[in-house]
């Protein structure tokens, strides 16, 4: 004979499966074979009983309804849905689309407050580089150096991205341009949550609107989501050309692996070697490009 616990957990697992009714108030021992009841009024009421009717005739009976105690009510994981994080990301979505220059998105993103990543951070991450060349690269988000000192890419990582810009003739001071998914600094580094993303990614768009690139390089499977909503591994995108829609054009985008993964895999290294010279070819071939249109 079962417990009383026992009970009580056979109803939990069945209220986790979904199981919010009942057939019946009373307990049925579905392995008892029962008898026929006999037949009342022939085969009208064997059809009516067939189709799930009541006798009435007035179409299926109701079904008897439990209310869980909430001790035992499934907890089910929702995103949030409230007007608020609503309110943010459209809030966000008008001030992007009012700046006309960096300079006032750089403003607009220092005085928004509807990204909860900003209470924690100690500056907003704006951008580092030389945004005329038109080559932008974009990470995933300012790490504990970058909080610090309000710029992107300037840790261990960042040390490495230069070296990396270095080896193809690239350098921020004249003619790379770097920014991140994200201006604020998640906690502990973790991954951004997917409504701090949903609230940056206006800010996001217009900045690479107002650079107008000729290459973006995404670094790391997070940009590639967020930009991209490319959900496959880095290591099945990574060195393909891919595309993405700004100004009015069409821009080649090169995914790459992030730096601090490189860090931690100087393994593979070598496929961002290749990366890289990949990106170098196509810069060449647009700057080829680009003399062979002035002259005519």
């Amino acid at each position: 004979m079962e417990s009383g616990t026992d009970s009580l957990n056979a109803l939990t697992w069945l209220l986790d499966a979904g199981a919010d009714e009942a057939i019946g108030e009373a307990p049925v021992d579905r392995m008892m074979a029962k008898p026929h009841p006999p037949l009342e009024g022939g085969s009208k009421n064997l059809s009516a009983r067939s189709a799930g009717e009541n006798f009435s005739g007035r179409g299926p009976a109701p079904m008897p309804k439990i209310h869980p105690s909430p001790k035992f009510a499934p907890q089910i994981s929702t995103l949030p849905q409230g007007e608020g994080k609503t309110d943010s990301i459209a809030s966000a979505m008008e001030l992007a689309a009012r700046c006309n220059t960096l300079e006032e998105l750089r403003a607009a993103l220092e005085s928004f407050e509807g990204c909860a990543l900003k209470k924690s951070a100690t500056n907003t991450v704006f951008a580092d580089g030389t945004p005329a060349h038109k080559i932008m690269f974009i990470g995933e988000a300012p790490g504990r150096d970058e909080d610090r000192i309000g710029k992107p890419f300037v840790g261990r990582a960042g040390k490495l991205l230069d070296k990396m810009l270095a080896s193809i003739g690239l350098d921020r001071a004249s003619n790379a341009y770097i920014t991140n998914v994200l201006n604020w600094r998640p906690p502990d580094n973790r991954d951004p949550s997917p409504e701090e993303a949903a609230t940056c990614l206006p800010f996001l768009r217009r900045h690479i609107e107002l650079v107008a690139p000729e290459i973006i390089i995404l670094l790391g499977a997070v940009a590639v989501r967020h930009v991209l909503g490319k959900t496959d591994g880095i290591m099945r995108l990574r060195g393909r050309w891919l595309e993405y829609h700004a100004a009015g054009k069409m821009v080649p985008v090169m995914p790459t692996l992030h730096p601090a993964y490189l860090l931690r895999q100087p393994a593979h290294k070598k496929l961002a070697w290749r990366d890289l010279q990949a990106i170098s070819g196509k810069i060449k071939s647009l700057q080829l490009l680009e003399m062979n249109g002035a002259r005519v």
